[in-house]
């Protein structure tokens, strides 16, 4: 199923053959870019999975691994498909190991400069053909392609968290997209058995446009003291009947990642409705981040996890 939004037009070259893509690359071994390996292994395409540290690229196998295993008991693979899956991954530190790819999906930190320096490096060590996609939830598509030499070739293509399990992938044209990439790019997520959101390219796109200006504005409920932390949790979750209240969701995506969206939005729209709460800023100053730290609007090193405001 798709849910084209307002798309883009058909570019001129709409008529030529959609590429293939045989085999797909990863950069950055986080949550994020194992759990966009996994899928693609799972899929039955080779992945070459990259980080620039190889404990990171250890730990992202072995969550992979223990992923899979969760899948093999629920009956939703089987041995053998973890073990063929995890067989098509190949882990590198050296980004020439990206010569044979035919699409290569960046998914480092959600950060502008970051990811034009992550390109500047790949960019001498992919074939010509190779399309280039980002996992950024916010950053613009137009902007990022604009900074290669493939502008036509690259699109956003951003996974929800935890990617095995979310079935959404949102599909971001930049303004110089052409139609065969967008159509490889769709044809991949529906062979990954996703569910495709077509947005166009304005700030934070169509989820986190909506999502984490909500996340913000209950921490300005905490901030302004309209309840604590559990009660806006609480009552977001029976109220509204959320799975997850908005606080505890900041914390499993992190604060970091929150606030960075929060200042896409506030600076790519010049509305003072998107401004970030100081509370906010002051968390990430603390460094508590949430779950990745163990301290966010709740201290994980405790059972159950403790409201720290």
């Amino acid at each position: 199923m798709n849910i084209d939004i307002k798309a883009a037009p058909v570019a001129a070259d709409a008529d030529l053959d959609t590429p293939v893509i045989a085999c797909v690359g990863v950069i950055g071994a986080g949550q994020m870019g194992n759990g966009i390996s996994h899928v693609c292994a799972l899929a039955g395409l080779p992945v070459v999975l990259l980080d620039v540290k190889q404990e990171a690229l250890d730990k992202a196998i072995a969550i992979m691994g223990r992923n899979m295993d969760r899948q093999v008991h629920r009956n939703l693979i089987t041995a053998e498909d973890k073990s063929a899956a995890l067989a098509r991954i190949t882990a590198s530190t050296d980004y020439a190991a990206f010569g044979d790819c035919d699409l290569v999906i960046e998914a480092a930190t959600e950060k502008e400069e970051v990811k034009k320096a992550v390109f500047r490096t790949l960019l001498p060590h992919i074939k010509p053909s190779c399309m280039v996609a980002s996992n950024t939830s916010s950053i613009s598509i137009t902007r990022l392609g604009a900074a290669t030499d493939r502008p036509g070739k690259f699109i956003g293509m951003h996974f929800m968290n935890p990617v095995p399990v979310m079935k959404l992938v949102e599909i971001i044209r930049g303004i110089a997209t052409d139609e065969p990439t967008f159509e490889a790019t769709m044809a991949l997520a529906h062979r990954l058995g996703k569910t495709t959101a077509v947005a166009e390219d304005f700030p934070a796109f169509i989820v986190n446009r909506i999502l984490v200006p909500m996340i913000n504005e209950a921490v300005y409920a905490l901030y302004e003291g309209v309840g604590s932390v559990p009660a806006i949790d609480s009552a977001m979750r029976l109220g509204a009947n959320h799975p997850m209240g908005p606080l505890e969701l900041a914390d499993f995506i992190g604060l970091d990642t929150c606030l960075s969206i929060m200042q896409v939005l506030y600076e790519g729209l010049s509305d003072s409705k998107y401004r970030p709460c100081p509370l906010l800023v002051k968390y990430v100053e603390a460094g508590w981040l949430g779950r990745k730290t163990n301290r966010g609007f709740y201290d994980y090193t405790q059972t159950p996890p403790r409201p720290t405001r």
